[in-house]
């Protein structure tokens, strides 16, 4: 009676294992899409125009998508090229997650996604927020300047469409697309009206996520089709009186795709060009920079929330705007400073603000605040990680001689299969990036997990002659083996829970750790379902024998 309670409650335990991982795995996902920042409702205010302008206006080409190696390939982008012996330019550096929206608002806000208070993954047309937070378009229209955007129509929610006077927002993100943009564009350069203009043109992108990638030759006809739209609109400018900055939002990965952590996707060109600018190579900048120093070219506020630097190396400015940025940058990262901190309930003594103008300074103090209210949250849940560690490995001690080291190995071998097929034989990262789309990622995923699960039982049963026990002591074993399993694919899981929390709440997660729990989850429904499955499988493939065995017996008598 004992041994057939404890077969219900391993039954009942495999279904609770894919319940949880179910819930858990979607609250998650929800979780990134509902995520805003902890500023939301108390935006820092904005600060005093800097001074005079550097240049007549600031026109900003923004290429979707193009990777930082693509954009120094001469062959391809010839007049990126050219324009980067002409500029400043720098290799500029992002933030998980990189999905557009987020790099979106990084670039015209100065802050980082988990600051900005931007989507941290791209939501539909329809269901974006309008940035609560300071922004260039914002900083310029309040310092009188004509505004101007054509692009994508994210850009139309996100940005507060009182903030800019001109626009053309379209659906498309294609070649034809960007062929509209372009015409909507180019009239206003002509007319030279705006002191602030964005072009953002989309099918680099368009040819990563549907043209096979970054590999493909579509990649870089799209890339060199958007270099002539380049050429365009430097035919328009003068660069004696005119500033043109060149960027992207995000790289892609090579199979094409974008959002998480993978370093090919946080690296974009930066090539700055034309009046107030000091040409050069200058290494390394962030996106978060942008937005402060094409704030200083027009003489306008740093946008408030702004956690990236002026580049004033690269920059040569008025008088005026020089004598007022020290201070200028001091007010706004010290309101920053003490904004972030209350609305975490993080204590900052007077002390542990910076005196001068060092933006580097402050932000390390925020990184520490932040840091420190992360760890606070995390002993506790450590704590509880290592509790269930250590109660497994008693389990599996104690179910040593019932053959708990064969089911590590089994365990083992099914991550081994599982990741083999993933990231090697379908050259996949570990990132969400490599998300084609939910229902691929849960079809795609669920099927390798389901083939390797049932070749490690295969394997395991066999292995371990379990025809020759009893259907109750092979169930007891098959069951073993499963949450063997399920615990050494569900370690991402613990280390998700212990160092980003069960959920995204008050900042962002770590976004490898937060990949590699998304697929365990899944991978722990394929185990919790089909483990059931297979071990009903085994207990009637025992009895066959069994009953074969008694026949063969029976006859010899």
């Amino acid at each position: 009676m004992k041994r057939t309670w404890l077969l219900v409650l391993s039954s009942i335990l495999c279904i609770a294992i894919a319940v949880l991982a179910y819930f858990w795995v979607t609250s998650m996902i929800s979780t990134n899409y509902a995520y805003r920042s902890p500023i939301k409702d108390t935006p820092p205010a904005a600060g005093s125009a800097l001074g005079t302008a550097s240049t007549h206006r600031v026109v900003v080409v923004l290429i979707d998508g193009l990777r930082y190696d693509t954009s120094v390939n001469a062959a391809v982008m010839p007049t990126l090229a050219k324009l980067r012996t002409q500029g400043a330019y720098a290799m500029m550096h992002s933030q998980a997650p990189s999905f557009s929206e987020p790099g979106y608002t990084t670039i015209f806000t100065g802050a980082w996604p988990w600051l900005n208070d931007g989507p941290a993954f791209n939501l539909d047309y329809g269901e974006i927020p309008t940035w609560t937070q300071d922004n260039l378009f914002s900083a310029a229209h309040r310092a009188g300047l004509t505004t101007a955007i054509s692009g994508y129509y994210w850009f139309e929610e996100l940005v507060p469409q009182a903030d800019v006077d001109v626009s053309f927002y379209t659906p498309g993100e294609d070649r034809k697309a960007d062929e509209e943009v372009m015409a909507a564009a180019l009239p206003w350069l002509q007319q030279a009206n705006a002191q602030l203009t964005l072009i953002h043109l989309d099918q680099v992108d368009y040819a990563g996520h549907h043209e096979g990638g970054p590999r493909n030759q579509a990649w870089n006809e799209a890339a060199a089709r958007t270099d002539e739209d380049l050429a365009q609109i430097v035919a328009t400018l003068d660069f004696s009186q005119d500033t043109l900055l060149v960027i992207s939002d995000h790289g892609h990965i090579n199979i094409g795709g974008h959002g998480g952590q993978d370093a090919v996707c946080l690296k974009e060109p930066f090539v700055l060009v034309g009046a107030g600018v000091l040409p050069g190579d200058y290494g390394n900048v962030n996106m978060v920079d942008v937005a402060p120093t094409l704030a200083a070219l027009l003489g306008v506020n740093i946008p408030a929330s702004a956690q990236g630097e002026v580049q004033t190396r690269m920059l040569t400015l008025p008088a005026d705007v020089t004598a007022a940025l020290p201070a200028a940058e001091t007010q706004q990262q010290t309101a920053l400073l003490t904004t972030f901190a209350q609305a975490i309930g993080a204590k900052l003594n007077a002390d542990q603000i910076p005196t001068g103008s060092e933006v580097s300074q402050v932000q390390a103090v925020m990184n520490s605040l932040r840091a420190q209210r992360q760890n606070s949250e995390r002993w506790p849940r450590i704590l509880l990680v290592v509790l269930v560690a250590a109660a497994v490995i008693y389990w599996l001690v104690r179910q040593w001689k019932k053959g708990a080291l064969a089911w590590i190995f089994g365990g083992l071998a099914f991550l081994a299969l599982f990741n083999f097929k993933y990231a090697i034989w379908d050259q996949k990262t570990y990132s969400v990036s490599s998300i084609i789309s939910q229902s691929d990622l849960i079809i795609s995923t669920a099927l390798i997990s389901a083939l390797a699960l049932l070749i490690v039982a295969v394997a395991i049963y066999l292995d371990q002659r379990m025809f020759k026990y009893s259907p109750t002591e092979t169930a007891e074993r098959m069951f073993g083996l499963l949450f063997t399993t399920a615990f050494l694919t569900g370690i991402p899981a613990l280390l998700h829970f212990a160092i980003n929390g069960a959920l995204v709440t008050w900042t962002l997660p770590n976004y490898l750790i937060s990949y590699l729990f998304i697929l365990s989850g899944i991978q722990e429904i394929v185990i919790g379902v089909l483990g059931l499955i297979f071990v009903g499988l085994s207990v009637r493939v025992t009895e066959i024998v069994a009953n074969r065995a008694a026949a063969k017996g029976g006859k010899k008598k």
